[in-house]
């Protein structure tokens, strides 16, 4: 009997016995639960001792559970060992490494965004610098996987680089000792007049609190008397950590989040457990469709105690609780165990995971299940749905070309060129703009190449015209759909001037942050914000504010 049969027959053992003591003291279904496990460990058994090709025992597992978990919610899953250290960054924000994200660049891999204070950072790496060996080893060929495996370790331990400059071209070896790196919740603060502070909140990992206890006194301190807190893209996190921010804002003792679960025999609610450090601070909290969980609880319950006024587009719709339990082997289930529920008494879960069409498709709630429920004033609020804004702002439209010329690296190869031009170039990421002749560069630099674009309008066209043939419409309509075929034109060129404003922000950005950091790009961005115009019109309107918050419905849907 060789080795790995050994070590599966004694798992083998080990999970029977499991089942026979599961099986022993579980409920009146506790046969049915302790047969399915006796099979699921007879199958990874025989697959390992019979299948034709040797199999990894450990793929077997992760595969189970895959399986298991699927026809749940996309929430809950098995983290294997191998899958803790991003588990931990996701939830605490640490990591031990050297402080850059890193990207593809031909056949090897470049900072992409040194952290402003990391090793990297202090190491003199910027932006483009190359990976041309690591460890003593010869980076070319290497993917971000490969290189990000290295670059991350204990810390107090050394990775060796021979990087190629980005300016310049010179090889030169450094050697960068390995740090906790912190990625903040809280990467931005500032304001955004002489009268209203700007927050921007991107998670909800552990202590993001006390950054966001730090950014408003130091706001106040400015001159602040008015707040915009921005969670749009912030797909939540710790829920404690979103009680704590929601302390600083409403009075000590407030409910602000309840949950019921299965296992929870009576509701678990949280209250506020500190005094208020804003408590009468106007208010006003940026969401969008990727707002999400601990983000929704905040802007939720401030808008069901009418504290903030909500602002942009509905939020994800995630009203679902998960905790982690140990599965032995530093392996864990992250498994959802409750729902949310916000001080109106609604819950925005979006998705109903537990009601599934016969071909296990899921949908929305729908119309017929959503119930209408009262703020402290009386203002109608409603479940199911996400966090409806009070003040809605249609998103930025960006193009599919714009995004497509992104994505092929284009804006990043003309961003290297230009600064390599203007190596000395200084900027307030405020006031930065790309003049008309940098973007006839651009455009010179785009002549020859490759974007496979065809634009949504010309998709459409298509499908018209199949329609019109289906139900007998073309030779009706054939004039009018040649028309208009006509004066489309999807090429390179068109799609640089039809979306320059699009493409134009996109090499405004980059540029930023190589001179000023992510902060920095924060910053510019700010000043073309249309969620953030909206927010400061109703902050400096007191009578606006007012009526918002004791009068306006949200929209149903």
């Amino acid at each position: 009997m060789n080795s790995t049969i050994r070590k599966t027959a004694a798992v083998v053992c080990a999970a029977l016995g499991m089942a026979a003591t599961a099986a022993a003291a579980a409920p009146p279904d506790g046969f049915r639960m302790g047969r399915s496990m006796e099979i699921l460990v007879n199958m990874m058994r025989d697959i390992n001792l019979f299948y034709v090709d040797e199999v990894d025992t450990d793929e077997l597992l992760y595969d189970a559970a895959a399986g298991m978990t699927s026809g749940l919610d996309p929430y809950t899953e098995y983290i294997s060992e191998e899958d803790m250290a991003a588990f931990q960054v996701m939830t605490m924000g640490r990591y031990a490494g050297v402080g850059s994200l890193i990207r593809q660049s031909g056949d090897y891999v470049v900072f992409a965004e040194p952290y402003r204070n990391s090793p990297a950072d202090r190491a003199g790496i910027v932006v483009g610098d190359k990976i041309v060996e690591i460890d003593g080893e010869d980076a070319r060929g290497m993917t971000t996987a490969q290189i990000s495996e290295r670059l991350r370790g204990e810390a107090g331990t050394k990775v060796r680089l021979k990087i190629e400059k980005f300016y310049g071209g010179e090889v030169v070896p450094l050697e960068i000792r390995r740090e906790v790196i912190s990625i903040p919740g809280i990467p931005y603060y500032g304001m955004l007049n002489d009268s209203i502070g700007y927050i921007l909140n991107i998670d909800f990992t552990e202590d993001v609190s006390s950054d966001m206890r730090t950014a408003v006194m130091s706001l106040r301190e400015q001159g602040a008397r008015a707040l915009v807190l921005d969670y749009r893209n912030n797909g939540g996190g710790i829920v404690q950590e979103a009680v704590k921010i929601l302390s600083f804002f409403v009075p000590r003792g407030t409910e602000v989040v309840s949950m019921r679960g299965r296992d929870l025999g009576d509701d678990v609610r949280f209250v506020t457990q500190s005094e208020p450090i804003a408590p009468d601070m106007p208010l006003a909290v940026l969401v969008n469709n990727a707002s999400a969980s601990a983000a929704e609880i905040v802007a939720g319950a401030l808008q069901d105690l009418d504290r903030a006024v909500i602002v942009g587009r509905r939020s994800f719709g995630k009203g679902l609780v998960q905790t982690t339990r140990p599965m032995g082997y530093n392996s864990y289930l992250k498994i959802t165990t409750a729902k949310y529920y916000l001080p109106s008494g609604r819950c925005i879960q979006a998705i109903d995971y537990a009601r599934r069409a016969e071909d296990g498709t899921i949908s929305h709630i729908p119309d017929s299940l959503i119930h209408e429920y009262r703020t402290a004033v009386g203002r109608k609020v409603y479940d199911g749905g996400g966090i409806m804004p009070d003040e809605r702002v249609e998103a930025a439209y960006v193009s599919r070309f714009a995004y497509l010329v992104y994505g092929k690296g284009y804006v990043f190869d003309f961003v290297d060129r230009y600064l390599r031009e203007h190596p000395d170039l200084q900027l307030d990421p405020a006031t930065f703009a790309l003049t008309d002749e940098t973007y006839d560069e651009f455009v010179e630099f785009m002549a020859d190449k490759d974007v496979e674009w065809e634009s949504e309008t010309k998709r459409t066209l298509e499908q018209l015209k199949a329609c019109a043939e289906a139900e007998r419409y073309d030779e009706a309509i054939a004039s009018s759909l040649e028309a208009i075929e006509a004066s489309l034109h999807d090429d390179v060129a068109t799609g640089l001037q039809m979306y320059r404003q699009e493409l134009t922000e996109l090499i405004e950005n980059e540029i930023v942050l190589r001179k000023a950091y992510s902060a920095g790009v924060t910053e510019h961005a700010l000043q073309e914000d249309t969620d953030v115009h909206a927010a400061i019109r109703i902050l400096e309107d007191p009578s606006l504010y007012e009526e918002i918050l004791t009068r306006r419905d949200t929209d149903r849907k």
